[in-house]
């Protein structure tokens, strides 16, 4: 069990790193040279919605970025508006520009020349189904072992504390 635990984490790490490669292909071949993968996942996943970028973070489709950051980016390259929620002056509001609806349709027609490739390939709806419903339950996993992680001893520092005490925290 463990080695196929461990050979699926490693297999979800590079699958993710090969579809970023697909969507780099994609955007090298549409010559876009001004926006990265990550950021046009982001702008995909942003569609028609209006979103504050902790409502992208909480999304979390963005491994190792920072989405604040990819936001910025792609508001200085025109992909995506920002507007000050007239209700929190703190929060920001961000929807795709005209530039960004055109790089949106460019990615939504790759992931339809995707479904062709699927349909004439060997790969089955229910494999994907299968698939699917397996990375959700290891999901569901890692979040319940993420709770039920060992956690250390809270710090002593500022507190009174006799040897016996002293002793427990540090383990002799």
């Amino acid at each position: 069990m463990l080695n196929a635990y461990l050979h699926a984490i490693s297999l979800i790490e590079r699958m993710h790193r090969q579809f970023l490669d697909v969507v780099k292909s994609e955007l090298d071949g549409q010559r876009i040279r001004d926006i990265n993968n990550v950021q046009a996942l982001i702008l995909f996943n942003i569609g028609t919605d209006e979103l504050t970028v902790g409502e992208l973070t909480q999304r979390g489709y963005y491994l190792g970025s920072n989405v604040s950051y990819n936001v910025k980016k792609m508001v200085e390259h025109g992909y995506l508006k920002q507007e000050r929620s007239e209700h929190d002056r703190r929060s920001v509001r961000v929807s795709l520009s005209d530039k960004g609806r055109k790089l949106w349709d460019r990615m939504d027609n790759m992931f339809h020349r995707h479904k062709v490739m699927l349909d004439d390939s060997a790969i089955s709806v229910e494999q994907i189904e299968a698939a699917t419903a397996a990375l959700s339950e290891l999901e569901r996993f890692w979040m319940k072992a993420a709770q039920s992680a060992p956690r250390a001893p809270e710090p002593l520092i500022g507190k009174p504390i006799d040897r016996s005490a002293a002793q427990a925290y540090f383990g002799d």
